[in-house]
């Protein structure tokens, strides 16, 4: 009995990492999830401005429609890749358990699942990252960009072009 519990009480310490590796991805799927939902209430806003003005909607709505559609793709895939880390940490976690008891010597099943849930997780992240840049992309911050200072500002370019 007192071997059993040694066991057990070693697996629980090889367990432990993968633990802190699944909050951490938690973590991670809570920072994702909360920008799809960010994008998904943008795209709401804009459609409903598309319908209240009762026409087809302009181009740049449109576009930036598109670009919402496009990052929510992202972001979806990048979850799902998350998801499926965490859920691979769990089967490693499972599998050191039942090694413990059984001793089929799961070493190999551990380490594929280990390195599978890092190649996951790392293609989520790097397909996260690129959300990101597009978002980073389409975004305008700024007064020129503000439609009524562009009509002030540009007669003055034109008009300091024509004086060199």
């Amino acid at each position: 009995m007192d071997a059993g519990i040694t066991t057990i009480a070693h697996v629980i310490q090889l367990a432990v990492a993968p633990v802190f590796l699944l909050s951490g991805i938690g973590a991670m799927l809570a920072v994702m999830t909360n920008r799809l939902g960010r994008i998904v209430d943008r795209a709401r806003v804009l459609e409903e401005r598309a319908i209240q003005q009762g026409v087809t909607p302009q181009a740049l709505v449109t576009s930036e429609l598109a670009y919402l559609s496009q990052r929510s793709r992202l972001i979806g895939y990048a979850i799902t890749l998350c998801t499926l880390t965490a859920l691979l940490i769990s089967a490693v976690i499972g599998v050191l358990f039942l090694d413990a008891f059984f001793e089929f010597g799961a070493s190999t099943v551990v380490a594929i699942l280990f390195i599978t849930a890092m190649v996951a997780f790392f293609i989520g992240l790097l397909i996260f990252l690129r959300e990101i840049f597009l978002a980073t992309a389409t975004v305008r911050i700024g007064l020129e960009y503000m439609p009524a200072v562009q009509a002030e500002t540009k007669p003055a370019a034109i008009d300091s072009k024509s004086t060199r």
